[in-house]
């Protein structure tokens, strides 16, 4: 392949790219890393294969560009920065990588869900302020009586629906498409108005944007816990901060955010029995390698002319 054609990566926090360094080496390519989204969009005429992070974003007009594009990988399960109707438009493969850090992202929000049921924002803070455990209130059901709800069953939140079964607590879960039977099935209306913890699991989408709203969180119940591992936008988080410093919602827990980083006046900041975690959930001592090892075998796949796994588009 000639080497006017590049292996073209989006910017990205790595500390190395040697795993990506390795097909362009062996198929001749130009290895072009791009320092910020300009001199990514800068490269796209050349791309042979664009791998593509979450500081970018790919629309239309890059697409038209992208004359001797292969197909585009992204690094991770989310794809919501990129137009894949658009490259379905201009025939162009998008790729993505599901299963890099199931397990981690499921861990976390596991354990974020029972940090919230059991109140521990709250004893942290009392103890913060000096109090004691009179603080803290005695409003948090057993685990045995514990209503759990999950929206979306595919990877993770099969995962997390299963380790709440496990430990004892009333599950059931929602999901528009996926087929399961590992727990009891209920429509979406009925996990937000019963449920004790709402566990959020589904892509981004018009659909999705803000599936917790104000007048949704209004319905829940008075107590109840919302966790949100999987894309900031699926809820207001305005609305959020407010329904709990009204008291309405026990707790929050958050890995991702509409704007990230967070902004330093963001209402979350403040709100209590808030825990915040900076899109950390999938990080682990084995979650990157496999990260760019996925996205790397999905570039070699594009580029040989193979069939390529995961596509979106």
């Amino acid at each position: 392949m000639s080497s006017e054609h590049t292996l073209l990566i989006a910017p990205h926090q790595f500390p190395d790219l040697a795993r990506e360094e390795a097909p362009a080496d062996e198929l001749g390519l130009r290895l072009v890393v791009a320092r910020d989204a300009r001199e990514f969009a800068g490269a796209l005429e050349r791309a042979s294969v664009a791998m593509v992070t979450p500081y970018v974003r790919l629309g239309h007009d890059d697409f038209a560009r992208m004359q001797r594009c292969l197909g585009v990988v992204r690094y991770g399960i989310g794809y919501d920065n990129i137009d894949v109707r658009a490259a379905e438009k201009h025939g162009i493969p998008v790729s993505i990588v599901p299963d890099a850090s199931s397990e981690e992202v499921a861990s976390h929000a596991f354990a974020m869900g029972l940090m919230l049921s059991r109140r521990i924002p709250q004893g942290q803070a009392a103890i913060a302020r000096g109090e004691w455990a009179s603080s803290v209130p005695f409003d948090s059901p057993v685990l045995s009586e514990l209503r759990v709800g999950v929206v979306g069953m595919g990877r993770i939140g099969r995962r997390v629906a299963t380790w709440w079964r496990d430990v004892g607590a009333q599950v059931r879960a929602h999901d528009p498409i996926a087929v399961f039977d590992t727990v009891p099935a209920a429509p979406l209306d009925r996990l937000i108005e019963e449920c004790d913890v709402l566990s959020l699991h589904v892509p981004l989408t018009e659909a999705t944007r803000h599936l917790l709203s104000a007048a949704t969180i209004a319905r829940m119940p008075r107590g109840a816990s919302v966790v949100n591992v999987s894309r900031g936008g699926l809820v207001d988080e305005a609305a959020l901060a407010d329904a709990l410093k009204r008291g309405h919602l026990g707790g929050a827990a958050l890995d991702v955010f509409e704007q990230e980083p967070l902004p330093v006046d963001h209402p979350l900041r403040d709100a209590p029995n808030s825990v915040l975690t900076p899109h950390s959930a999938w990080k682990s001592r084995s979650s990157l390698a496999a990260l760019q090892s996925g996205a790397v075998l999905r570039a070699r796949q594009l580029l040989q002319g193979e069939p390529v796994l995961d596509r979106v588009a």
